[in-house]
């Protein structure tokens, strides 16, 4: 039995990058997360074809500010929350993490907060803030052009393939490659942004750097995947469906005992509780410059994975920041369907939230309704703390 990667919102790249406005006044729009990032994206595209992307931005200076953080007002230890989650995690028939913390502020609930699960692109969030950590030190800019050959591909998810074969190569500047990375879950894309930075050693240094603890990042996708499949990798897995056909040749109870033993000790591992307080860090400002911050913040708000996972019971008023991870499938039984958040109240309170699911047998709508009822249960918390003040 063949396996694949499954997701519950496939879009194309010309969908995500097709239309966009115009804009001339970067450091007003920059602020805007939604409208005046997609406007800099096609800014950034039209100058790196014409040889100026060197051009787009100044280089911020090793010593950068960081974003202000926003006063908070703190709510009191959740218990009512905690009950909340607890209930949840015991009513779902799979191995369910899950961590929420009111960014700015020292408690964090949740269950299974210190387990490692696998993260799958979840991780693409830690390579995205190395990009801007790079930005930020003057090292790289965001108009930089960025050429996928045919040697780049990776496994699985790569909406940018075809056309690179097609051909010969695409060119986009780094800013694209980390929105179609980001938003779309683009595996190819994300891989070039990784080397360019440095590779995973380099975003291992940069989480480090930022106190950030709990979190593995991997070797990379198509050694990460190819391990999990007890494969040993060659750059002719990446050609049409050859990595799918090696996979699909080795018995099955070599391929379960693997799957397996990746879920017990995930390279790409990371806890609940390490994820949410990154993302705490995030929303507070605390990981990037300030337009670093809002160029992040805005493509993840405008994500165009798992609508409906954590994203799909938050009511009107509030925004989310998101970013999904899916792992590999066998047998019926389904590895790192993931959301991790930054919810925004109307107020403006934010709240860090990390649903990891390691395995689990339930199709993808139970999945979709346990990670719901996690928002709900968050909501529900923010509106009794503003009754209580």
């Amino acid at each position: 039995m063949t396996t694949h990667l499954r997701r519950d919102d496939p879009t194309t790249l010309g969908q995500t990058l097709g239309t966009r406005r115009p804009w001339r006044l970067r450091r007003l729009c920059v602020g805007a997360l939604g409208l005046g990032l997609l406007g800099f994206a096609a800014l950034a595209l039209t100058n790196a074809r014409h040889g100026l992307a060197g051009k787009l931005l100044p280089a911020i200076p090793q010593a950068y500010a960081r974003a202000p953080a926003p006063p908070v007002h703190c709510a009191p230890h959740p218990a009512q929350l905690q009950r909340d989650l607890t209930g949840i995690a015991q009513g779902f028939a799979g191995n369910v993490g899950i961590a929420v913390m009111q960014a700015g502020c020292d408690w964090m609930v949740g269950e299974r907060t210190g387990q490692f699960f696998p993260q799958q692109s979840v991780s693409k969030l830690w390579v995205a803030i190395s990009v801007l950590d790079a930005v930020d030190r003057g090292q790289l800019q965001l108009g930089e052009p960025l050429t996928l050959r045919p040697e780049d591909q990776v496994v699985f998810n790569q909406p940018m393939r075809w056309t690179v074969l097609k051909q010969g190569s695409l060119t986009l500047p780094a800013e694209a490659m980390m929105r179609s990375a980001l938003s779309l879950s683009d595996n190819m894309a994300n891989d070039k942004l990784l080397w360019r930075v440095g590779g995973p050693g380099h975003v291992r240094a940069v989480l480090a750097e930022r106190g950030i603890t709990g979190i593995r990042f991997g070797p990379g996708e198509r050694l990460l995947q190819s391990q999990i499949a007890g494969l040993q990798w060659t750059p002719d897995l990446a050609t049409g469906y050859n990595f799918e056909q090696a996979r699909a040749r080795l018995p099955m109870a070599q391929r379960q005992a693997l799957l397996g033993a990746y879920i017990a000790d995930p390279l790409d591992g990371g806890t609940p509780a390490g994820i949410a307080h990154a993302l705490g860090l995030l929303a507070q400002g605390q990981l990037l410059s300030a337009d670093s911050t809002n160029v992040l913040l805005g493509i993840m708000q405008h994500s165009k994975s798992g609508p409906m996972r954590l994203k799909g019971a938050v009511p009107p008023g509030w925004t989310v920041f998101h970013k999904t991870g899916t792992g590999q499938e066998l047998q019926g039984l389904a590895t790192a369907y993931n959301d991790v958040a930054i919810f925004q109240a109307p107020d403006g309170t934010r709240y860090a939230v990390a649903v990891l699911i390691g395995e689990t047998r339930l199709p993808i709508k139970p999945r979709m309704a346990m990670m719901q009822a996690v928002s709900r249960a968050v909501v529900a918390a923010h509106e009794r703390n503003l009754a209580d003040r």
